[in-house]
C-alpha cells in the first residue's frame, strides 16, 4: 500500500489560496463524509476539516471497535504574505487528508477497516510566523483551544497526531519519527505495537522523538515547547502518539519549498497502518495495567494538561 499518490494529491489542492471547500471536493469524489467549519477569531480565521471513514464493526455501524483518531496538527499551510507558495508547516495536514484519500479509496474498491476512523486538520493560507529557537514557528490563525476543541472528537478513543518537526537539534533524520504516548499527563513508555508499524511502514529501525513534561502541558504557559505534536493531548484524556515528519537538518516550518512528498506519505501511511490495527483490537498504545499502577503508587498527573497556576 502506498499513500504518494493521494499526498501529490492533496499537494496539488494545497499549493495556493486553498480553502477547506477546496480540500472537501476532491475527498467527497472518493466518497467521504466530509464537514468543513470555518472559524474566525481576533487573531485570524481558517476551515476546520472533518472527514469519518465508517468501519464493518465500528460505531457509525453500531459496533464495539474503537475508533482511531487522526489529526494533522499545522500552523497553516502558507505564510502570506510574508512568504509565498506551501509552507514546510503544512505537511501535517497533508498527510492527515493523504491518508482520509487513501482510507476512501480503499473502501470504495471494497477494502474497508474493522473500526471508524476520524480525521481532522485544518485550511489557512496566511497563518502568521511567531518567533521560536532554533527557528521561527508557524502560528497558529486561532487559538489552541479551539483548534483542539475542532479536531479531536470525543468518539475518537485514541489519537495519532502528524505535524512536521523539522525545525530542532533531537532528531536528525529525514523521514518520520514516533513519540511514548502521552495519557492524561504522563509520558508513557513507547507502544511496542506502534514500533512495529514504524518497521513495516519505513523498513528501518524505528526512529522515536524524544519529549519533556513541558510538551504535555498547554500553549501559552511560558514553558518550551519542541512543537505543537501532542498538544491535542491536553484535550483528551485517550492515549495520543505523535508522529514527526523530519530532517537531517534544521528547516523551518515557515520555509517554503521544503515539503518531502516521500516523507508525507511514510506519516500517512503509518497513520493508516495504525487504524487497521487498532481498530482490530491486535495494538495498543499502552499498558493498561502498568498504568494503573502508576496511578496509584503517584495519582493523576491530569492537571498537567491546564494551564497551572
Amino acid at each position: 500500500m502506498t499513500t504518494l499518490a493521494q499526498v501529490l494529491e492533496v499537494m496539488d489542492v494545497l499549493d495556493g489560496y486553498a480553502t477547506g471547500e477546496d480540500v472537501a471536493a476532491l475527498l467527497r469524489r472518493a466518497d467521504l463524509d466530509v464537514t468543513v467549519t470555518p472559524v474566525a477569531e481576533g487573531t485570524g480565521k481558517t476551515d476546520f476539516v472533518q472527514v469519518r471513514v465508517p468501519g464493518t464493526n465500528g460505531k457509525t455501524a453500531g459496533g464495539a471497535a474503537p475508533t482511531l483518531g487522526i489529526v494533522g496538527r499545522l500552523g497553516g499551510i502558507g505564510a502570506r504574505p510574508a512568504k509565498v507558495g506551501m509552507v514546510s508547516d503544512g505537511d501535517g495536514a497533508i498527510a492527515a487528508l493523504a491518508a482520509a484519500l487513501k482510507l476512501g479509496v480503499m473502501a470504495r474498491r471494497g477494502d474497508r477497516l474493522v473500526g471508524d476512523v476520524i480525521i481532522g486538520t485544518h485550511v489557512c493560507p496566511n497563518a502568521p510566523m511567531i518567533p521560536h529557537d532554533p527557528v521561527p514557528f508557524m502560528g497558529p490563525p486561532v487559538a489552541m483551544t479551539t483548534m483542539n476543541r475542532m479536531e479531536v472528537h470525543p468518539e475518537m478513543d485514541a489519537v495519532v497526531a502528524i505535524d512536521t518537526t523539522r525545525g530542532n537539534r533531537i532528531v536528525n533524520h529525514k523521514g518520520i519519527a514516533v513519540t511514548p504516548t502521552i495519557k492524561d499527563g504522563y509520558v508513557l513508555p513507547v507502544s511496542e505495537g506502534l514500533l512495529s508499524v514504524y518497521e513495516r511502514v519505513c523498513g528501518i529501525p524505528p526512529v522515536v522523538l524524544a519529549l519533556s513534561n513541558y510538551d504535555v502541558t498547554p500553549y501559552g504557559n511560558g514553558l518550551f515547547h519542541i512543537n505543537s505534536i501532542v498538544q491535542v493531548a491536553t484535550a483528551t484524556e485517550q492515549p495520543v502518539v505523535g508522529v514527526a515528519i523530519t530532517a537531517q537538518t534544521i528547516v523551518a516550518g515557515s520555509a517554503t519549498g521544503a515539503s518531502q512528498p516521500g516523507d508525507i506519505a511514510l506519516a500517512a501511511g503509518f497513520a493508516i497502518e495504525t487504524a487497521k490495527d487498532f481498530g482490530s483490537g491486535t495494538l495498543a498504545f499502552y499498558d493498561a495495567g502498568q498504568f494503573q499502577r502508576a496511578l496509584d503508587l503517584y495519582g493523576s498527573l491530569r492537571h498537567m494538561r491546564e494551564q497551572g497556576r
